[in-house]
């Protein structure tokens, strides 16, 4: 919207949050509360925003960097009325008129700014303000409409009668002004009420002095002007983000069984004919790409899911690249900096850390793959592990094309297996292998005959088998 900027109130400490965090940082669907309010401005086609800090500003100061916001300081809580004051002082010249929203409000849409400020534009009015229709109105300052419809004025429930906090029609805190209006308003704005603050509200008897009105723009959901001031409004706000999103991904083509039983934050992508079942978690930026499923007790945070890839159940994955038609679990965990190929198998209790996986690999049992770079093809048996770690360093293991690595192995880095190359059973490497070569390294085995029949006959008889006859001879 060109003309149009934004000024986003997030100064306040919250203290019924009972928190040392600001009310704003706290974070909801993965986000904290102020970024979700950015969003929307920015979807609603607003580019400059001005964030107006104050109680813990650098945990604030992230968002801001995110949307390449300006920040203004409102180094006292004295209203919203010197909230925005402090705000459009920091706005730039082409800034004609000012979406007012609450940084504590992470519920109002892109469609909401972009209709209260059409609604402003049409009446040529000072100011248009978000209303909602409330059953449980306490808390927020009452609508009072005039004969014609437009706002008479705004009362604060603490300065509200019993007859205005009878009304239902609540004040949501989101404006869009004419600028020339704002400037010309603020200065004289008074703090005689309860609470000794310069209020926003008061405007509108500001616009009814210059011949103008404010026009209430009436949120098309309840949901939509509700704020966050406890901990309990901040589980609630989550509920209705969290089922926005997943809404929005079954539209898109997106298979949710149980959607009330699943978790998707808020800048997770995921693409069409995917299935996720309940109980899953997918988190921060993470992707899922077409036709992939997700079962029972994942959780994948900033990852990328490739096409067709399968996760089976308590599959966890953090930072890493799964690639197309790739099967992991269950009970498989891939740590950072992860890459599995396609195709490739990573099975149950196998744990990878910051390894590549080669096209078509398998592990699929009860291994440990850390800083290796494993090729295509390769099968890597039950028990293995890369020794990475000497107590000081890390250091790599690669296995080439095509190397088949039976159970029970351990590979003492740095070491490298050469392309075709067979690691037998129960094995310790330690030197290079090369190309297509075996390698084995067990100590010898050594059978003692009788040894259980003539030491240790309780054991058979336990078992329930006959003890036999033994030769008395030196062992």
């Amino acid at each position: 919207m060109k003309g149009v900027s934004a000024v986003i109130l997030a100064a306040g400490q919250g203290k019924r949050m009972k928190s040392a965090l600001p009310k704003v940082a706290h974070v909801v669907l993965g986000k904290p509360v102020v970024w979700h309010v950015a969003r929307a401005a920015r979807a609603a086609g607003i580019r400059e925003i001005v964030f107006v800090l104050g109680y813990g500003r650098d945990k604030v100061l992230p968002t801001v960097e995110a949307f390449d916001g300006k920040v203004a300081i409102q180094e006292s809580q004295f209203g919203t009325g010197d909230a925005v004051r402090c705000g459009i002082a920091e706005l730039s010249a082409g800034a004609k008129e000012v979406v007012v929203l609450c940084g504590d409000a992470p519920l109002v849409r892109p469609a909401t700014i972009r209709t209260l400020v059409l609604a402003r534009r049409r009446k040529r009015a000072a100011a248009s303000v978000l209303t909602g229709i409330v059953p449980q109105p306490a808390g927020y300052g009452r609508v009072v409409r005039a004969p014609d419809g437009a706002v008479a004025k705004i009362v604060e429930e603490r300065d509200a009668d019993a007859a205005t906090r009878k009304i239902r029609e609540v004040n949501a805190g989101t404006y869009a002004f004419d600028r020339s209006f704002l400037k010309r308003g603020l200065p004289r704005l008074g703090d005689v009420n309860a609470q000794r603050e310069y209020y926003l509200t008061d405007l509108v008897v500001e616009a009814l002095a210059e011949g103008t009105c404010v026009v209430p723009v009436i949120a098309g959901d309840p949901e939509d002007v509700l704020g966050i001031n406890s901990r309990r409004e901040l589980a609630e706000a989550a509920s209705i983000l969290r089922k926005r999103k997943i809404d929005a991904l079954m539209d898109s083509g997106v298979t949710f069984p149980a959607p009330e039983r699943t978790y998707v934050e808020s800048d997770v992508r995921v693409g069409q004919d995917v299935i996720i079942d309940p109980g899953v978690m997918l988190l921060g930026n993470t992707r899922v790409g077409r036709g992939a499923r997700i079962q029972t007790g994942c959780v994948v945070e900033d990852s990328v899911i490739g096409e067709g890839a399968h996760l089976k159940p308590y599959t966890v994955i953090t930072g890493s690249k799964v690639g197309k038609n790739a099967v992991l679990g269950p009970f498989s965990h891939l740590r950072p900096e992860s890459v599995i190929g396609e195709g490739a198998h990573i099975g149950n209790f196998v744990e990878v850390k910051k390894s590549r996986i080669g096209k078509g690999s398998k592990a699929n049992h009860l291994s440990y793959l850390g800083d290796a770079t494993v090729g295509k093809k390769v099968n890597v048996g039950a028990g293995t592990i890369t020794c990475n770690y000497d107590g000081i360093r890390k250091h790599p293991t690669v296995l080439g094309d095509g190397v088949f690595v039976g159970s029970d192995t351990m590979l003492v880095a740095p070491v490298t297996v050469g392309k075709g190359a067979l690691i037998g059973a129960g094995s310790t490497i330690t030197k290079n292998v090369p190309p297509y070569a075996l390698a084995v390294c067990r100590a010898e085995e050594k059978v003692i005959e009788q040894w259980v029949a003539r030491k240790k006959p309780e054991l058979l008889k336990k078992a329930g088998l006959p003890v036999p006859p033994v030769d008395v001879k030196e062992e």
